[in-house]
């Protein structure tokens, strides 16, 4: 017999007379007649119970000694349920035991802390919160690849091993071959020349937006960045479109429709796991998606997002001047105080920002533009880039490139340059933002952090 999901026997209407479904037990409450299971197979956050009575073969070796957490496959009848908050319930008719639990499993039904789950990142999938989490990740992965195809997008998939800084912040993780415990370097590079985990796959994304005009890469990237903050980690994953013919105007609706697209998609397919997060996590969630869902973004300069911040009244942590980055609490404060929605602000100081991005007519900015959310901040960074051969040039002498190492970008100026644009989409932020769980690390498997690399 199949296996079947008690995702799917919870949401069905009709079921078969007999089924089988395997999971891992939630508790168990015995009487002299008969043994309640709440069983949990990961499918749903829902547990299906399971009605053993004590007549069963096997039931004294079998139901009598699970424990929490230990695995089982049971065979039975879907009948409707005589307890409230459950449509069906099984009438086991054989009940085997998988695998035990010892008495030390450390998810027991009592509250455990976040730094203690992330302990136990090999375990803590099998509780609600993260059991929850990882569906959605699950889900909105699927949906950000639908996203793009519908629309006409190609995945590409660009390299993790890099020679190219695309952001020229220098917080890269070096790549090098190691003879016994000596690490090897100089003359004996594996590559022949310095090699580094990706911190973007825009560079190498731009090279295909230049041949099949409509692409986005979906992949890990890495900074070695030592940032203990609750939305830093050293292993990350993006989502990095390229758009071929496109200026900043069109790369900021792509953005903010994709953003609709996504909060649209988990109200519609997570609403098990979101009212959990609504109800245990943040209470404002699900409101706040269907706001981001049904409500236009509002849309700011950089010049004047500063203006408005200085005159705000506020008192920040850091200093709000023009030429300066804004800060956590600044994008905050024009989200969650001032506009009450989600907001795009739009060309910045050219030294604040990367040598690839276009240098508007002004002389003084260039076309970038960042996407803020409540709760998060940030959550999409993106510009028009620089298509005019010799203003790029330019852009990496001021930034003292050397252009023999970017002489296959250059030459994406040189052979039928066309405008372009594209972002970067954190996805952990995506998922912060969709589950309201505010550290990155809990929305990771197993986070890789300054000082933590487990698992």
């Amino acid at each position: 017999m199949t296996r079947t999901p008690i995702a799917q026997i919870l949401s069905s209407e009709e079921v078969p007379d007999s089924v089988l479904v395997q999971g891992w037990v939630r508790t168990k409450r015995d009487s002299k007649a008969f043994s309640f299971i709440e069983l949990n197979d990961g499918s749903c956050l829902s547990n299906l119970q399971i009605v053993a009575d004590a007549v069963l073969p096997g039931y004294e070796d079998a139901v009598l000694h699970l424990t929490t957490g230990a695995s089982v496959s049971v065979e039975g009848k879907i009948v409707p349920s005589r307890g409230k908050g459950q449509k069906w319930e099984m009438q086991a008719t054989e009940v085997t035991l998988l695998g035990l639990a010892e008495e030390d499993f450390p998810l027991q039904k009592k509250g455990h802390s976040m730094e203690f789950l992330r302990s136990i990142a090999h375990l803590r999938p099998r509780s609600n919160l993260f059991g929850a989490v990882f569906r959605v990740r699950s889900r909105m992965a699927y949906a950000i690849h639908q996203f793009f195809q519908d629309r006409g997008f190609f995945w590409v998939h660009t390299p993790i091993i890099t020679a190219s800084d695309c952001e020229g912040a220098g917080e890269m993780f070096r790549v090098v071959t190691m003879d016994g415990d000596e690490i090897k370097l100089g003359d004996d590079e594996f590559f022949g020349k310095p090699s580094y985990l990706t911190v973007s796959g825009q560079l190498e994304g731009e090279t295909f937006a230049t041949a099949l005009s409509n692409i986005y890469t979906f992949g890990p990237t890495f900074r070695a960045e030592n940032s203990h903050t609750s939305r830093h980690a050293s292993e990350f994953w993006m989502i990095e479109p390229e758009i071929a013919f496109c200026d900043l105007e069109g790369d900021m609706g792509l953005a903010e429709e994709m953003l609709k697209y996504l909060a649209s998609d988990a109200l519609e397919n997570c609403s098990e796991d979101l009212n959990f997060f609504n109800r245990f996590v943040d209470k404002g969630l699900i409101e706040r998606l269907e706001f981001v869902r049904d409500r236009d973004f509002q849309r700011i300069s950089y010049t004047d997002a500063v203006e408005l911040l200085k005159e705000s009244g506020e008192k920040f942590e850091y200093p709000v001047e023009y030429g300066l980055n804004l800060q956590s609490e600044h994008e905050r404060y024009l989200t969650e105080t001032h506009f009450e929605c989600p907001t795009t602000v739009f060309n910045y100081p050219k030294e604040i920002k990367p040598f690839y991005m276009r240098k508007n007519d002004d002389g003084k900015t260039v076309a970038a533009m960042d996407l803020l959310v409540p709760g998060i901040g940030e959550i999409v960074g993106g510009s028009q880039r620089e298509e005019r051969l010799d203003l790029l040039r330019e852009n990496m002498a001021a930034h003292d490139l050397d252009e023999a190492e970017y002489s296959w970008y250059v030459d994406l100026r040189r052979y039928g340059t066309v405008p372009h644009a594209g972002f970067g989409l954190g996805f952990e932020r995506l998922l912060m933002f969709v589950t309201g769980v505010t550290n990155i690390r809990d929305v990771i498997p197993f986070p890789r952090t300054p000082g933590s690399a487990e698992f």
